[in-house]
């Protein structure tokens, strides 16, 4: 006898998810893996075995409902042995992992048709994939899909702002982008006022993603193949809270449903595991708790923005500068081996500035009182992590990709402040930075900031509305499958 529709739109899903080679996405696609397997859907979860070792383990509650599967990455010449995340290797070297990563099409079929073959095959579930959900980058995954009857959804960690800007192929063949200043303006099908434009060095790294790179295809163009008749649903790690009107344009726009995810913000507010929360971050902690509440700006730039030695030692020179308290989570630069900070710069700043070089957890900072501000490259789920769940006005020095999006949006929200940069080469200077640390930190522009901050907080820090939006989600899976 044929299941009735209220049968099987109530059915547990077995859903394939497959996330892009950077940490900034593994752990939001883990994190809706953990939703959905809490809803009582199956997971099967696919990643790189190095990779997979450095994410956090499953929940044991959840173990039986995620399981990981790694796929081992083919050599490319010119990657770094051992490089599997775009943490690995520099900015110049992405392009080769992406090279690496298509190199994967091959693996993901054969485990694709022996989990359609054996129900859930390698996975060990008992039943075929109703759904891939994967990343902007894996345009060879819809002949798979296609060949095995398995409807696809595209998840992109990034605003939504992002994919207004990129437009469909059609628009963009309508009103072609040739010169940099044509994608510093709005985009002609965005049919209301917007800060959704890029700076002069921002918009030349942007028109890049439009050309080939070493992959032999261009960034843009993966995110185009999403238009394939078994790509059903395009989600976002966002909600109309954060970025009003742009989910209905761009359902109308692209001809399918652009379906909200909600923020994905970790269960546990405070306790993130780690190496930095051994006994080597325990000065950190005593040398943050003798701060006044929130009179300590942290400063983190992410773990994969292209953070050159100069913006280190300006950025040190500001911070230097402002006469502010501050925490500095400090990453090296990939290859870069000689001296990072100005001689003497930690003996100056003694008792008022902490460099750490280490991991650090930066929720667990964040959490804490003495923190009052967040210096950040405006990455989106730092932007999520610090703001919309703490409540911190931002400094902010955004890098590359959707970073100066999502900056203009949170300066015309009133919650943070652009530490001003060169429009042609996107340098900055550390007396710029210090003026903008204390503008955000020590006048009374910042108590506005820091109002306004809270206020979007209570907006966006509803738990019950975020987890609405997962049980939405999966109500577009049931529909669609």
């Amino acid at each position: 006898m044929a299941e009735t529709k209220q049968e099987a739109s109530s059915q547990p899903l077995h859903v394939l998810v497959f996330p892009w080679l950077a940490f900034g996405h593994m752990i939001p696609f883990l994190e809706l893996s953990k939703r959905l397997a809490r809803r009582g859907h199956a997971v099967t979860f696919v990643s790189t075995p190095r990779n997979a070792a450095r994410l956090a383990a499953v929940p044991p509650e959840l173990s039986a409902r995620v399981r990981v599967v790694t796929l081992d990455l083919p050599e490319v010449e010119g990657l770094p042995d051992g490089a599997e995340s775009t943490a690995d290797v520099p900015p110049e070297k992405v392009e080769l992992l992406k090279k690496a990563f298509d190199g994967l099409a091959a693996p993901f079929a054969g485990l694709v048709e022996e989990a359609c073959a054996s129900g859930g095959g390698a996975a060990g579930f008992s039943t075929k994939p109703d759904w891939i959900i994967q990343d902007f980058a894996q345009n060879w995954v819809w002949p798979i899909a296609e060949e095995h009857e398995i409807p696809c959804a595209i998840f992109l960690i990034l605003p939504v702002a992002i994919m207004a800007f990129i437009g469909t192929r059609h628009e963009n063949e309508a009103h072609p982008r040739t010169t940099a200043e044509d994608y510093m303006v709005q985009p002609p099908w965005i049919p209301f006022p917007s800060t959704i434009a890029y700076r002069r060095h921002e918009a030349e790294a942007i028109a890049a993603a439009f050309r080939p790179n070493a992959s032999g295809v261009s960034d843009i163009d993966r995110f185009w193949q999403m238009q394939r008749p078994c790509c059903r649903l395009i989600v976002h790690r966002s909600c109309p809270e954060v970025e009003p009107r742009l989910f209905p344009l761009l359902t109308e726009l692209f001809a399918k449903p652009f379906v909200p995810a909600g923020l994905l913000l970790p269960d546990d507010a405070v306790d993130d595991d780690g190496p930095g929360s051994d006994q080597s971050f325990l000065a950190v902690l005593q040398w943050l708790d003798a701060q006044p509440r929130r009179s300590v700006i942290y400063v983190a730039l992410g773990s994969e923005a292209p953070v050159t030695a100069d913006h280190i030692r300006q950025l040190a020179l500001g911070l230097e500068l402002s006469g502010v308290r501050f925490l500095w989570a400090l990453r090296r630069p990939v290859g870069h081996a000689g001296a990072l900070l100005p001689d003497g710069f930690e003996a100056r700043v003694a008792g008022r500035g902490v460099v750490r070089a280490g991991w650090v957890p930066q929720v667990r900072v964040l959490a804490h009182g003495a923190v009052g501000a967040f210096l950040t490259h405006c990455g989106w789920g730092s932007t999520v992590e610090s703001l919309l769940r703490f409540g911190h006005p931002l400094v902010m020095l955004p890098f590359v990709a959707d970073q100066g999006l999502i900056t203009r949006a949170m300066a015309a929200r009133g919650v943070g402040v652009e530490v001003p940069r060169n429009d042609d080469d996107g340098s900055f200077r550390g007396d710029d930075v210090a003026a903008t640390v204390r503008r955000v930190m020590a006048e009374e522009e910042g108590e506005a900031l820091a109002r306004n901050a809270k206020e979007l907080q209570k907006v966006l820090g509803d738990r019950v509305r975020q987890e609405q939006y997962v049980d939405e989600l999966v109500e577009y899976l049931q529909r669609y499958k």
